[in-house]
Formats: structure tokens, sequence, C-alpha cells
């Protein structure tokens, strides 16, 4: 039985992946810190676990987590994961960072979004991890760069018609709307239901750390340097992020032709699933599952091709994601522990 640590349990992120690692048939969770719950059982802060699971929270170095685990999933904030992975990985532990520490490859990209970075050496070792696109590297890492919610949507939704050079890779457009959830668990007056419910807002626009992530994994679909247009919205919604996505049309091409094309590119790919024509997904198809549901259009009029992506922001957007790339980096069956239907209505 693989046994694995989740450092930084208390969020959103935190609490789904234990709430997936308790199903799999091949994991066992014997670690879960955080320092503001130490030594109080994780179902009294989750009332959800009750009768599930024996587990308290322990304030713990990397240390003595190394010492107990084989692999360690990190859903540290921004900027504290750079200071821990260095300990898990000389105690030859494979890890999975759910934050953007390890995600780009270039330290001065990093350090413009988000703040210096004191483990640069280490950023070369990662793997980023969209296991539909990365398995093989993914298999063989011992670090791996969970990607954020909105690049997951972006790029699965874009890979396709970059790989086989159908659209204009300058006239990218993506417009994502995400739940609430994806803003985490902090208290936030901007998150307080009043401020939420009954609306719908952008936000951070053009300036969202995610746009350089999303820019270095199109580009290197492309082969070329690619910038794009990101606008996220804030959906009256737990959970959920659906993306729209706008490219201009290189080649002719129909609607039923590049339905073909993705089907064709994502064959085999358990998690990826790909409407018929004339058919659109919807966040109530993918909430609580793994899944990523793909619908697209031609737009004749326009010369545009318009592809909607739905995922749920914290299963295929962060923890499911995360254990997709475990089990690929401990030999074992990619869906293990992945394989829930959606929750509907």
């Amino acid at each position: 039985m693989l046994k694995v640590g989740i450092y930084g349990a208390s969020g959103y992120t935190g609490q789904e992946l234990l709430r997936l690692l308790l199903r799999h048939p091949q994991a066992e969770v014997v670690a879960v810190t955080s320092r503001r719950y130490a030594g109080i059982p994780v179902s009294d802060i989750y009332p959800v676990f009750v009768g599930l699971t024996d587990l308290a929270f322990v304030n713990a170095s990397p240390e003595d987590v190394a010492g107990v685990v084989d692999i360690v999933f990190l859903a540290l904030p921004h900027g504290a994961s750079m200071a821990v992975v260095p300990i898990f990985l000389k105690a030859g532990k494979k890890v999975i960072d759910l934050s953007a520490d390890f995600r780009l490859h270039d330290v001065a990209t990093y350090e413009k979004w988000y703040s210096r970075h004191t483990a640069r050496n280490i950023i070369k070792e990662s793997v980023y991890g969209i296991p539909e696109l990365y398995g093989d590297e993914i298999a063989k890492a011992k670090l791996v760069a969970n990607p954020g919610c909105y690049p997951t949507s972006v790029i699965l939704g874009l890979a396709p018609l970059l790989k086989a050079k159908v659209v204009d890779e300058c006239s990218i457009i993506a417009d994502s709307k995400s739940g609430v959830s994806g803003a985490g668990r902090e208290p936030q007056v901007g998150m307080l239901f009043c401020e939420i419910d009954e609306g719908f807002k952008a936000y951070k626009v053009g300036q969202h750390r995610h746009i350089p992530e999303m820019e270095q994994e199109i580009s290197n679909l492309a082969g070329c340097d690619v910038v794009i247009s990101f606008t996220p919205h804030l959906l009256p919604v737990t959970r959920g992020i659906l993306s729209t996505i706008y490219a201009t049309l290189q080649k002719d091409a129909s609607t039923a032709e590049l339905v073909d094309l993705y089907q064709a590119f994502y064959k085999g790919k358990k998690f990826v699933r790909v409407y018929k024509a004339g058919t659109f997904p919807n966040i109530s198809s993918i909430r609580g599952s793994n899944y990523c549901d793909i619908g697209l259009f031609v737009d004749i009029r326009t010369k545009r091709v318009i592809v909607i992506c739905a995922i749920d922001n914290l299963v295929k957007g962060a923890a499911g994601q995360a254990i997709q790339s475990m089990n690929l980096m401990c030999g074992l069956s990619e869906d293990a522990g992945l394989s829930m239907i959606s929750l509907f209505p």
C-alpha cells in the first residue's frame, strides 16, 4: 500500500485530496498537516469525514512527514512550497506540488508574477502535470508541478488545434468562469455570500497570474511564442470552471472535422470527453468528477472556432489531476481512485 502525505491539508484542495484518496484502492493517507488545526481530528473541521477516517491534523516538519510517506502532496500557498520541496526530494520522496512554485520554467517570469524564487535550481527537475500531454514524463518524475485550474481547461481545450496548426496562434481569446471554491478557504470580504450571490463579475482582467502558465504551455504546443487574451469571471456557484475559447481558423474546417480531430487526439485518454457536434458541456455534468468535457463549434461567418471546456476546479483542476499524476509516478492504473461519476443534479 502506498503511504501518502498531504502537507497543508486544511484548505479546500487538501480536503479534496483526502476525499479522493480515502477511496483509492492502493493508497493510504498517513499524514495530514495543518498548523492552525494541529491536534484536531479532520472530521471536526470537515464533518463530511465523520466515521470515514480517524486522522487528525498534525503540525509536523517536512522531515517528520518524509519519514513516514512514499509520496507527498503539497497543498500550500504560492511561495511556501519552494521551501519544503528540496527537503522531501533530498529524503528520496516523490512530490506533487499544487502551488505555482515549479510550474514556470523561467525564473524571471515566476518572479515577475509571484515572488522571489529560493529553489530555482530545482525548477528544471519538475514536470508539468497534465497527464494527457506529459504522461510519459510524469511517470518518470520525482517532482510534478500540478497545473492551475484555469490553465488546465484552456490548455486541454486548445491542444489539438495547436498541434495540428489549425488556428492562428495570435488570435486566441480565453473567457473563463469559475466557482467560488477556486479562491480557497481563507475568509475574504469579496467571497462572502452577500457579495457573491446573484452576482457575476470579471476580475483580475488582463493580469491573472495563470496567464504566463497558459502562454508557456500553449507556446510549447504551437512551437512558437504565443500571447493570449484571458479574462476570468466569478460565478455564484461552489465549484466548476467553464472556459469559452475563441481562435481564428487558418484553414477551412467544419465542426464535424474538428470533433474528429479532438476525438483522435484524446483517444485513450479516459478523463477527456469530446462531445458530438452540436452539443456543449455544462459544469453540472462534471461536478465532483475528474472529467474534462469539450464541445466545439466552427463559426463559418467569422471564420473562428469556438471551444467550450468544462472541468471541476477542485478535481481535474487540482486534486484529481494530482492523483492522476501520482498514479503514473507510482506505476498504478491512471484512473485508480478517480472513476467516480459526476454529481447530478
